[in-house]
């Protein structure tokens, strides 16, 4: 029998972007203005922002995880996200959820934050 949790064959695990929004390169940008305070990569290269989608109103809705459940500034994290996107021309509104599944891992870094970070 299938557990909530188990998802249909072909499913993505992280909800798709809105990659063709006008919007989205500026919220991609201010979501790298954004970091980490333990790791000097920010969030978006680290992988952490799993799905930024924008709404034809331009309401957008971020999907975003730590890269642990016990990191000291979970309950901040959001808002900083939310702050730093907020501000850009024609954003309507900004709402920042946060998941664990999947679990971030070291796979989901760009290569510039693995570079950076010494793992290239």
């Amino acid at each position: 029998m299938n557990q909530p949790q188990d998802q249909i064959e072909g499913t993505p695990l992280i909800k798709p972007s809105t990659t063709d929004h006008p919007l989205y390169e500026q919220v991609v940008e201010a979501c790298r203005s954004v970091f980490d305070p333990e790791i000097p990569v920010n969030i978006y290269d680290l992988g952490l922002i799993y799905t930024i989608e924008i709404s034809s109103e331009n309401d957008v809705e971020i999907i975003m995880s730590l890269t642990a459940p016990g990191c000291p500034v979970a309950g901040e994290m959001p808002g900083w996200v939310a702050d730093a996107v907020e501000p850009l021309a024609g954003v309507k509104s900004v709402d920042v959820g946060m998941t664990f599944e999947p679990p971030w891992g070291m796979e989901m870094m760009s290569d510039e934050a693995r570079l950076e970070l010494g793992f290239m």
